[in-house]
């Protein structure tokens, strides 16, 4: 039998990545005993077809510069280098392709995103391919009882995060650079650098 080795991934717009994504990150990385995160920085999210993202090089670019110093933080391109909608189904077949190595998936999430999760392309077979890690998010409690009621396997897919929830808002970060307020403290320095070097979120 082959060595346990664990991945989580984090999938988002990352428009601009923040302390929160970090966070939720590292806190599934100690408590699950993962030997990788991957970010997956998402090409074309099917949620927000209508929201103006900052093209895809330059998110990458700034999920590149906020992981460079964790060496157990990866970055992952399977959304960005395909047509779109991306769903996350999708990505995480992609995933177990290009890491054909890794013996079980950790999908991160806060606890909003399990609110719609019933909502997601395929969510039976999320739950076969990957084990929901989800973030605490008291002010948006996802009905976990309703849920497992139409997934029968989501009770031992999921587990709890033990992390404070980070009310960092990426829509909140870039309204701040927009009208010139700091965010630094808010996003690793690096990213802050960048954004001001690509002039991003500036209107």
């Amino acid at each position: 039998m082959r060595d346990e080795l664990r991945f989580g991934v984090l999938g988002g717009s990352f428009d601009p990545p923040h302390y929160g994504h970090l966070a939720l990150a590292e806190t599934a990385r100690v408590q699950l005993n993962l030997a990788r995160v991957v970010f997956v920085p998402a090409g074309e999210p099917p949620h927000k077809r209508h929201v103006d993202l900052s093209p895809i090089g330059d998110r990458i670019a700034l999920v590149q510069a906020a992981i460079a110093d964790n060496g157990a933080f990866a970055l992952s391109r399977v959304d960005a280098n395909r047509p779109g909608p991306h769903y996350t189904v999708d990505m995480l077949r992609l995933l177990r392709q290009e890491y054909p190595q890794v013996t079980s998936w950790h999908l991160l999430l806060g606890e909003d995103s399990l609110r719609d999760f019933l909502s997601w392309r395929a969510p039976e077979e999320i739950l076969e391919l990957a084990e929901l890690a989800v973030m605490h998010r008291p002010d948006r409690p996802a009905p976990v009882e309703i849920l497992q009621k139409h997934l029968p396997t989501l009770e031992r897919r999921l587990i709890w995060l033990d992390m404070p929830p980070l009310h960092i808002s990426a829509t909140e970060l870039r309204r701040r650079v927009r009208e010139g307020l700091p965010v630094r403290y808010l996003v690793p320095l690096a990213v802050a650098v960048l954004i001001r070097k690509k002039q991003l979120y500036a209107g």
